[in-house]
């Protein structure tokens, strides 16, 4: 049978049309010779010359009129509800034509007749078509692996549609909780209970379970998703329906599992006049922007019709990714706004003040940092140069030209910082709400959450991609916890906390509960169809082993400083007025700090950054590369400072700013 129906569905489709109409003409005869003997309840039609002269013209009638309604344009393999219409419309006119061909060769007809042959004819060329769509799909089914779907609503409807057209699942059955559906048929497919799940995956050897709830709140889905990683099967999902409907997904493309869906955290609507107000009809400037963080804000901030819209980067790939992505969406989107690339870094004070004073800039986001701990530890002097003094640049050149608002995009690890990236961040703010006090024309403020979900250096690709080859995955502590958010809801709101924010406050993201690192491997390995190695299950699949807390990573992330912490009128956003120094003695401590990076004095370096108000305690020694390999040669010969060239201190670039009784002189 298989060999046939393979060989059927290669044959080409004029053959194939020639044969359904031999089939066809063969029934219409059939069902006017059965429709005559029925009425006469005697085999004696079968005698009657003019019986068989009105066949011969009914034939070659209907089957034009057959050909003329589109009959043999229907693709027999792709045949559902929506064909009978046609079906039904070539049925009745062929009935239509018994009774003048039956006047036109003198035979008499019975009105019995007219009734059953339609009838007759109708079962004929429907079970004909319905009988060859399933036995294509009989044979195409055993090629294909067995599926659950868990949901019977319309998107498991379409799903199973879409699927039994593709060559590559096959679904075998239902799973919904909804009582009522219990036991019922639907799609041909019977409807179980969840708690039946198991046995069926066992029964029908089923290669994985399809979740078809797209619409279900995001609590629903990750009480299912936990349930469902106990099972240890292979878990796929369907696109949101508002992908869907939007049309930026079709039903049939099935995904892995979301992190968001095992987080069960809920967005919540964004507030359009805070979306708008740094954005609408103003120039806005994203540094970083070809990173995760700056990519999604450039994404949302188009949206809010910006007259321009200035991407700062200095790697030249991702500037360019993020510049062609967004020139596609201005021209599906026909926005008015002028887009304008800039290859330059924010630790260039030359190139900054050009871009100031060749575009007119509203409002400023700055995410462009080293954020990496391990990378920054490793690059003490370069990591910690970038974040501090390229925030300092861009303040500077900023306040210069006038910006209204200035947002820094900061990060979780800047609270008690165990690492010099975390110490650098929280530098950051400090120049940011120094700035803040010390003049008013621009705005300055402060973002600060932890983790985001498919950000360069997350751990969900890398622990899929570890998965994929097989484990071990590697985790750095069992208890070792962090937040976690979306890149979208992270973005969406850092433009409303900078939209509410007055000067020098630090806004805090509102992140949802802490998430066990070891939970969420375990979840993955689960909802991946295998089974975790441990001294418990020795034949698992997958190991999960640990590697250690890297230089400077703390086992627990934290979001406030202090206790005082107040409200917004966002449910998701809070705000905290933090310890800093005054811009006087800032300015003293940043001079030193800089003259530290051009000795490269990693001791110094490392002794400023835990004198400042910064709470930094490192857990490790010095863990830079240069510093150690320095030390390695300590007692081969005396160190030399790696750059001795005279600097220019940045620190006079801001006197003219932040007093203005120094410019007037």
């Amino acid at each position: 049978m298989d060999s046939l129906m393979k060989s059927l569905s290669v044959t080409p489709r004029w053959i194939k049309r020639r044969v359904l109409v031999l089939l066809d003409s063969v029934i219409v005869a059939s069902s006017l010779q059965l429709a005559t003997m029925i009425h006469m309840e005697s085999l004696q039609p079968l005698e009657d010359g003019s019986l068989w002269m009105a066949i011969g013209l009914l034939v070659p009638t209907s089957l034009l009129l057959f050909h003329w309604l589109g009959l043999y344009r229907i693709v027999i393999r792709y045949m559902s509800h929506v064909t009978v219409p046609t079906v039904a419309m070539a049925v009745v006119t062929s009935a239509l034509m018994v009774v003048p061909v039956s006047y036109m060769v003198e035979h008499a007809i019975g009105l019995s007749v007219i009734v059953i042959y339609p009838l007759l004819l109708l079962l004929g060329i429907g079970s004909l078509r319905f009988l060859i769509r399933e036995l294509y799909r009989y044979s195409q089914r055993r090629q294909r692996k067995p599926v659950v779907i868990y949901g019977a609503g319309a998107a498991g409807c379409e799903l199973v549609d879409a699927l039994r057209h593709g060559e590559e699942y096959e679904p075998v059955a239902f799973v919904d909780d909804w009582r009522g559906l219990e036991g019922t048929m639907v799609e041909g497919l019977r409807v179980h209970q969840p708690v039946a799940l198991a046995a069926l995956v066992q029964e029908h050897q089923a290669a994985m379970v399809l979740l078809a709830i797209p619409s279900a709140p995001r609590w629903r889905r990750r009480e299912i998703l936990h349930w469902l990683s106990g099972l240890s099967v292979p878990l796929k999902t369907i696109p949101g329906s508002a992908d869907v409907i939007a049309g930026r997904a079709k039903i049939s493309e099935l995904h892995d599992v979301a992190l968001e869906d095992l987080l069960g955290r809920e967005a919540v609507p964004a507030f359009a006049e805070l979306l708008q107000a740094n954005i609408q009809d103003k120039a806005v400037m994203v540094t970083g922007a070809g990173g995760s963080i700056g990519s999604e804000l450039c994404r949302q901030i188009l949206a809010q019709n910006p007259i321009r819209l200035l991407l700062v980067d200095n790697c030249e790939f991702g500037l360019y990714a993020i510049e062609q992505e967004l020139r596609q969406l201005i021209e599906t989107t026909h926005s008015r706004c002028e887009l304008k690339p800039l290859l330059v870094s924010v630790e260039h004070v030359v190139s900054l003040k050009a871009v100031f004073e060749s575009f007119e800039v509203h409002t400023v986001y700055h995410a462009a940092a080293y954020k990496h701990v391990p990378m920054v530890e490793f690059n003490l002097v370069q990591g910690v140069s970038n974040n501090v003094f390229g925030t300092l640049n861009l303040a500077q050149a900023a306040m210069t030209a006038g910006v209204e608002t200035f947002v820094v995009i900061s990060t979780d690890k800047a609270v008690r910082p165990t690492n010099a990236m975390g110490a650098s961040k929280r530098l950051t703010e400090l120049i940011c709400q120094a700035f803040a006090h010390a003049q008013s024309n621009t705005r300055f403020c402060m973002v600060r959450f932890g983790n985001v979900l498919g950000s360069s250096g997350s751990v969900v690709p890398l622990f899929r991609k570890q998965i994929e080859q097989g484990g071990p995955i590697r985790v750095t502590h069992p208890e070792i916890t962090r937040y976690f958010m979306t890149i979208p809801e992270a973005a969406q709101l850092v433009i409303q906390a900078g939209a509410m924010g007055e000067g020098g406050e630090v806004f805090v993201l509102d992140m949802g509960e802490p998430v066990r690192i070891l939970d969420l491997a375990m979840n993955m390995v689960r909802l991946s169809g295998l089974e975790v190695k441990d001294a418990g299950h020795p034949e698992g699949d997958i190991e999960i082993v640990y590697s250690g807390l890297r230089p400077g990573e703390k086992l627990y992330e934290e979001l406030l400083i202090g206790d005082d912490v107040s409200k917004t009128r966002h449910d998701r956003i809070m705000t905290s007025k933090e310890r800093f120094w005054e811009w006087p003695r800032l300015e003293a401590f940043l001079r030193e700090l800089e003259q530290s990076f051009a000795e490269t004095d990693h001791l110094r370096i490392r002794q400023l950054l835990q004198s400042a108000p910064l709470d930094y305690h490192p857990l490790d020694d010095i863990a830079d590369l240069v510093w150690m390999a320095r030390q390695n040669t300590l007692h081969k010969t005396q160190p030399q400072h790696l750059n001795t060239t005279p600097f220019v201190s940045s620190m006079t670039r801001l006197d003219p700013i932040l007093n203005p009784a120094t410019k007037e002189s």
